[in-house]
């Protein structure tokens, strides 16, 4: 089982659709993973599974160190009823870092908690879908990951997000006493534009074999998913848009960056 931290330090990359359509190529192999919001903008609990009680959501693990798995909820993935779990958020993500400091007790809440979801019953993946800001949520999805993807729109200031976080998971290394492995990959790309090929070269001469070689295409079914609360095979299992993730499952998966 792998723990996967879906993360950028800008927001609108791609980055809860990554987490939410690659849950749903996971799930279209009869596989069943865990997804959990640790964005307080819960944009993947509302089109998964949303919830109005703080106490119902990832918060309260943080708050009253309330087991995962009495917070997760069975959400439907490629147009299957509970085929996956989500553990929710909530807008009281935002008093976390307030709250809770920055401290080493709370950096690691989620690692044990996901440890304790597995002992009862482990799932096949874990896929985190982190805050865009860099602070106690982010790191606590860092911190509990084995590994971090990271999506990047094919304009300036989202490649400048990801570099930004190079520099971060960098400076967590001392801390974590471990390298993070980590890939990239292209999202909202489109072919007819020279600045998402430009920045497409540019991206491969900084992080090589990091990047990875699928890219995510601007896509309107990816675009209209959301908004029927489904992922892009639960809408559209012939768009280009399920065709470009189940591309990167592959990929992931003949890496061995991912395991399910």
């Amino acid at each position: 089982m792998t723990r996967l931290a879906v993360f950028n330090q800008k927001g609108g990359v791609g980055k809860t659709t990554t987490a939410l359509n690659l849950a749903g190529a996971i799930a279209r192999r009869g596989l069943r993973p865990l997804l959990v919001d640790l964005d307080a903008q819960a944009h993947l609990s509302q089109i998964l599974a949303p919830t109005e009680a703080a106490a119902h959501s990832v918060f309260a693990c943080f708050s009253e160190s309330r087991p995962l798995r009495a917070l997760a909820r069975p959400v439907a993935l490629a147009g299957v009823d509970a085929q996956g779990d989500l553990v929710p958020a909530h807008a009281e993500l935002m008093k976390v870092d307030s709250l809770f400091g920055r401290g080493p007790r709370i950096l690691q809440r989620l690692r044990e908690g996901l440890d304790e979801y597995a002992r009862a019953g482990e799932p096949c993946a874990v896929l985190v879908d982190c805050c865009p800001m860099l602070g106690v949520l982010s790191l606590c999805g860092v911190f509990a990951a084995d590994r971090v993807l990271v999506p990047i729109s094919a304009d300036f200031l989202a490649v400048k997000g990801a570099l930004a976080l190079e520099q971060t998971l960098k400076a967590l290394e001392h801390v974590l006493k471990r390298r993070v492995e980590r890939r990239y990959v292209l999202t909202r790309f489109d072919s007819r534009r020279r600045m998402a090929h430009d920045i497409a070269a540019s991206l491969e001469e900084r992080f090589g074999a990091e990047l990875c070689a699928t890219r995510i295409a601007e896509s309107v079914g990816l675009a209209e998913s959301p908004f029927h609360r489904r992922d892009i095979f639960a809408h559209d299992a012939r768009s280009r848009g399920a065709r470009d993730y189940e591309a990167l499952l592959e990929e992931l998966l003949a890496a061995g960056f991912l395991e399910v």
